[in-house]
């Protein structure tokens, strides 16, 4: 048995004041559209004061931004942070695309709102966010945006493909040390930031390591592209393998796997790229700009020096020392390091063969121990000896030119000869590698580079065997 029910109805507390809040968004920063923002601003001023209890909190606004990621728009995030805050009560928005165009992230701060007891009204589709079957509505206009977005993003992607395979070179100036946006709306090389370039690429084949030159344009105050005073070893490695300083430019490096995310990925042959050559003015010339390529190549393959203690079997560059890289073992030909030996207190700075250090006696017997202050006294002493005597020295140097030559007179090939062939070797292979980039499918092409990279070994074979016969020439001059 049961008794009678009644029902009492619900009474909602509506506050005295509804604080009510705008949020705009223009997704370009041109003419028209920075218009259709001031308008957006002006109407919904109106529109707030013409609800009697409504008081605008707020008008959050977006200029330029993408409306498919939130987390590039910081008014959105504020006006987000406020509703979590109890700051808002009501949200107006001109249209679900001008909101969000992300569905998922819609639906997201949507349900986080209505959660709060927050309503975001759209007006262009006359939705409230509080109501039953808004959900269903929202997600069907989001998805019409978010369409859209996507196919605008393919039809912008189509147009930057034919661009690049027109050669046409798009600068990212901000972060380019060395060009600025000239006149005729194409890069002209900016002089002061030129010389910090050319400096970095004189340093790097004096021998500095990328650490060396990242302190020493520190300690002189030097500026980035972006104009901070502080350097960091990545983008010195960028600068020195950076195409454009030679006045060309490889495009696609990088490409985006969705307009949603928008995140860059490293292209790694996912897609063709393209190599437009003479596009600008060159800072670095093309001969400086491959030696320095030749260079981190040969530090990068430099065989492990620490055998016991190595985990790879590539070698580490250092520069850190002014004799590091220089010292060779005459017996066994491994490297020389720099030890400091300490005994009853006292300290002692020494240059040791490696596997000496590593396995004692078992691979190398008998290479000396240098002390650095003798071996510096006497690095300084034959330079002073040189400097003594150098006219009698270049004397010598222009006669043994003179063998050289008059060796290759004789039916042989000289020493000049074989450099002049390299040189046309060498720029004969960076045209080729170029080729081979624009051409990646091209067995004819990489054959050539084979055959020119081969011949190239062989000059320098020969060279290496006429140098010795030289040495071991001026050597029997001099006895």
């Amino acid at each position: 048995m049961t008794g009678n029910v009644r029902v009492i109805p619900p009474r909602k507390k509506e506050p005295s004041v509804l604080r009510v809040a705008a949020y705009c968004r223009v997704s370009s920063d041109s003419s028209d559209q920075l218009h259709s923002y001031a308008a957006q601003i002006r109407g919904y001023t109106e529109e707030s004061s013409k609800h009697e209890g409504w008081k605008l909190v707020g008008i959050y606004a977006d200029e330029g931004l993408t409306g498919t990621r939130m987390d590039k728009r910081e008014d959105f995030n504020r006006m987000i942070t406020a509703c979590k805050r109890g700051r808002i009560d009501k949200i107006l928005a001109k249209s679900v695309s001008r909101f969000v165009r992300n569905t998922v992230d819609c639906l997201k701060v949507i349900r986080t709102l209505k959660s709060r007891g927050i309503g975001v009204i759209f007006e262009k589709e006359n939705i409230n966010t509080l109501t039953e079957s808004s959900e269903f509505l929202i997600t069907l206009f989001s998805s019409f945006s978010q369409a859209e977005s996507e196919s605008l993003s393919l039809n912008v992607g189509i147009g930057v493909k034919l661009a690049m395979k027109e050669g046409k070179v798009s600068f990212q100036y901000k972060k380019l040390l060395g060009y600025r946006r000239g006149e005729n709306g194409g890069p002209e090389i900016v002089p002061e930031e030129a010389e910090t370039v050319r400096l970095i690429y004189r340093l790097y084949l004096d021998g500095w390591s990328p650490g060396d030159i990242q302190k020493e344009l520190t300690e002189k105050g030097i500026p980035t592209a972006e104009g901070i005073q502080g350097w960091s070893r990545q983008v010195i490695r960028n600068i020195l393998i950076n195409e454009k300083y030679i006045g060309d430019a490889l495009l696609q490096k990088t490409y985006i796997t969705d307009c949603i995310s928008k995140r860059a990925r490293k292209n790694q042959g996912e897609l063709p790229m393209y190599y437009a050559e003479n596009s600008h003015p060159a800072i670095i010339p093309r001969e400086i700009f491959y030696r320095v390529k030749e260079e981190m190549s040969r530090r990068a393959g430099k065989r492990k020096v620490m055998q016991k203690t190595g985990k790879t079997e590539q070698g580490k560059y250092s520069a850190k020392y002014a004799l590091s890289e220089l010292l060779v073992c005459g017996e066994c030909g491994t490297p020389y390091k720099r030890c400091t030996w300490a005994r009853n207190g006292k300290k002692r700075i020494v240059w040791r063969c490696v596997s000496r250090l590593e396995f004692g006696k078992k691979y190398c017997h008998n290479s000396p121990s240098l002390d650095e202050d003798r071996l510096h006294r006497a690095i300084v002493g034959a330079l002073n000896e040189y400097g003594a005597v150098r006219s009698e020295v270049r004397a010598g140097v222009l006669e043994l030119a003179g063998l050289a030559q008059s060796h290759g007179e004789n039916g042989g090939v000289s020493l000049l000869d074989l450099r002049q062939r390299l040189d046309a070797l060498t720029a004969e292979q960076a045209l080729l590698l170029d080729k081979v980039l624009e051409n990646m499918g091209s067995s004819e092409l990489n054959a050539q580079l084979e055959a020119v990279t081969a011949e190239k070994q062989g000059i320098l074979d020969q060279m290496q065997v006429l140098e010795q016969d030289e040495s071991q020439r001026s050597l029997w001059a001099s006895r």
